[in-house]
């Protein structure tokens, strides 16, 4: 085998278990699953249960819940628990932090909009272009320039003229 072939085999192999981790027990996997324990999301943020316990309770994070009513924790929730770590290691406070993410996902939010917005008004310039295009094809749509003459009169020769017929 060449080494072209053998580094292409070895990516195959790794898709496939990037494809495979991505579906538990024939459940889907996303990064919103909540799918962790409260003691595996504590391993895996280097948080005490405890501490994780009280970031639930004052909503810096909001986990999932099992049918016995346990918390369970998605991926994105262990990545709001490392960013409260970094956040509070620099010293910031519980209600700074709560402040920083919501305006964290504000950006996050606004960042969407404008990339949906950008993409609209280049799907309307690409429709104005080809309605351009089109027009030029149909000389009988395209406004026609008049030689009219609009002769204007006062509202003097109006008013003797309604007040003769009176």
């Amino acid at each position: 085998m060449s080494g072209d072939s053998i580094d292409a085999a070895s990516r195959a192999r790794r898709s496939a278990r990037g494809r495979a981790a991505k579906q538990t027990f024939g459940v889907p996997m996303d990064i919103d699953t909540p799918a962790y324990v409260i003691s595996v999301a504590a391993e895996l943020t280097g948080l005490h249960p405890q501490t994780l316990r009280t970031y639930d309770r004052i909503g810096l994070v909001t986990p999932g819940r099992s049918v016995g009513g346990g918390r369970r924790y998605s991926m994105r929730d262990i990545e709001t628990l490392r960013r409260v770590a970094e956040l509070t290691a620099a010293g910031i406070g519980l209600e700074g932090v709560k402040r920083i993410l919501e305006l964290e996902a504000q950006v996050e939010r606004l960042s969407a909009r404008v990339a949906e917005l950008e993409s609209a008004l280049e799907e309307a310039r690409a429709m104005a272009e080809r309605a351009g295009e089109q027009a030029s094809f149909l000389p009988e749509l395209m406004p026609r320039s008049t030689q009219a003459v609009v002769v204007w009169q006062g509202r003097s020769s109006r008013r003797r003229r309604g007040s003769r017929g009176s």
